[in-house]
């Protein structure tokens, strides 16, 4: 070989290189636009451009409505049973207030039996037609759930409602984690939390129009509670199988060929790949970390006021002394005072850049609220506590969006998920049977477990931001230019350049 064509080989080298890379991560060759120098386009980063912006406009355009809708119908459909005793349900079947708690906690335990094949199920199945199909057959499920005339009818309506509702929200945060750049998620988990409040809200005021239907062709209120919102969610699950959009080259985006350039840049950005090979591997790597433990530890344990309260809001609101419509319109700024956690929570977040302290901060306004509801017993003031309770909600919205943010590896990420789902569960499947009825009508054994449980919460994410600052600050000192590709589904412990987001 000539001295020319060697340095014109060494030129190539890297150029080459660089399309082989492609060609085997799953990057058409005629998506690469070349430059005057050879430079790959393909590989140029988006963010915070204008193509990047368009590009999100559009996704927002089909995500936010949907999004927040199936988290309002999923919000309203598991409620409706606090609000069901103020329209009736306790003195037509008769329920005693142990078989009460028992009602809210079926919905929880069906939630706990359907996260492990959940799990194998995400890995195989088109997100959004899966989604939609749970979404169809819960809608049934609740319509149904009116035409029940006995206490083990409604136990197993329940335990179907929580059976078909369980896929929801980790088939949504991973969605998120498929479209979103790592910065972005805590703005849309954020967003499905805050969905949460604002369910709580506008249901509250459905359930109080819902009260002075009297009855109407002989249907009872409860029921008819029951069968609005089950219409509601099996229309919303048929928009959804042609409108929700789960991967980020969706055809409803119609995408350019400059889009289809920004779509991939910010996959690379939060490192979520679609891999149908479910790896063993990467669930045993997630049991042995420490993160996984404390968030799980936390969620679990924030979760317990979050099932208490919401199975017992509208019962513990009548124990202060307010009617019952009273109590049915003072949901409505508990719905909000959930939703404005969530929102503080975002915001200072969003502000500081640090996720794990704005959660312990959160924690902290809810743990001030539970020493009201405990210490003082009588008066408005416990109103005010109720309220404050709530903050924790925004804890939790932060404690996924870390999970969204931090774990690479595709069946990694959904074993994460749907292991926080389960703590989830359980919290909230404890949470009620915590209210026990003779403590009536302070709780104060329920809401001193609260208490407790924020403590510890607390005290596991502040271990948590610790371990991982400390990781963060060894692979920072021996960083290198070099990027792991994000088609190669490594792990985040794995990737020794992958930076947590703490």
């Amino acid at each position: 070989m000539s001295t020319t064509q060697k340095e014109s080989s060494e030129k190539e080298a890297p150029y080459t290189e660089n399309l082989n890379k492609i060609a085997t991560s799953g990057i058409r060759n005629d998506d690469i636009a070349e430059k005057g120098t050879g430079r790959d386009e393909s590989i140029r980063s988006f963010e915070g451009t204008e193509e990047e912006r368009a590009y999100v406009r559009k996704l927002n355009l089909y995500m936010y409505p949907l999004v927040g809708g199936i988290i309002f119908v999923q919000f309203c459909d598991k409620a409706a049973l606090s609000v069901a005793p103020v329209l009736g349900l306790n003195k037509e079947l008769g329920l005693t207030g142990t078989q009460f708690s028992i009602l809210g906690s079926m919905f929880y335990l069906g939630h706990l039996v359907f996260q492990i094949p959940n799990q194998f199920i995400l890995q195989r199945v088109p997100h959004a037609k899966y989604l939609s199909t749970l979404l169809v057959l819960w809608g049934i499920v609740m319509t149904a759930t009116g035409a029940c005339n006995t206490f083990s009818q409604m136990a197993a309506m329940r335990f179907l409602l929580g059976l078909c509702e369980a896929a929801a929200m980790p088939t949504l945060y991973l969605i998120t984690a498929t479209l979103y750049r790592r910065k972005e998620q805590h703005i849309l988990f954020g967003y499905i939390t805050l969905s949460n409040g604002v369910g709580a809200a506008i249901g509250a005021s459905i359930s109080y129009g819902i009260a002075h239907m009297q009855n109407a062709h002989g249907i009872s209120n409860w029921r008819w509670g029951n069968i609005i919102f089950g219409v509601l969610t099996i229309a919303l699950g048929i928009v959804s199988w042609f409108g929700l959009i789960d991967n980020p080259e969706h055809p409803l985006l119609r995408l350019t060929e400059t889009e289809k350039l920004v779509a991939k840049d910010r996959t690379r950005d939060n490192a979520v790949v679609k891999n149908r090979e479910f790896k063993y591997y990467q669930m045993w790597e997630a049991v042995k970390e420490l993160r996984f433990w404390m968030l799980n530890i936390s969620g679990l344990l924030i979760s317990l006021q979050n099932g208490g309260m919401l199975v017992f809001s509208t019962t513990f609101v009548l124990g202060l002394g307010f009617s019952g419509e009273e109590s049915l319109l003072l949901q409505i700024p508990s719905g909000m005072a959930s939703a404005l956690g969530v929102f503080v929570a975002v915001y200072l977040a969003h502000k500081t850049k640090q996720m794990l302290y704005s959660s312990i901060f959160m924690l902290s306004i809810g743990i001030i609220g539970l020493i009201i509801l405990c210490a003082i017993p009588e008066g408005a003031i416990k109103l005010l506590g109720f309220y404050l309770s709530w903050a924790g909600t925004g804890s939790y919205a932060l404690v996924i969006t870390v999970i969204g943010n931090n774990v690479k590896g595709y069946t990694k990420k959904i074993f994460y998920n749907s292991s926080i789902m389960v703590a989830y569960t359980v919290g909230n499947f404890i949470g009620p049977l915590m209210m026990a009825e003779q403590q009536a009508p302070r709780y104060l054994g329920g809401v001193g477990g609260y208490l407790g449980g924020f403590f510890v919460a607390l005290c596991c994410l502040l271990i948590l931001r610790i371990h991982d600052g400390r990781i963060n600050k060894h692979r920072l000192a021996n960083k290198t230019i070099d990027e792991v590709d994000v088609y190669l589904d490594k792990t985040d412990k794995e990737d020794d350049q992958f930076i947590y987001r703490l």
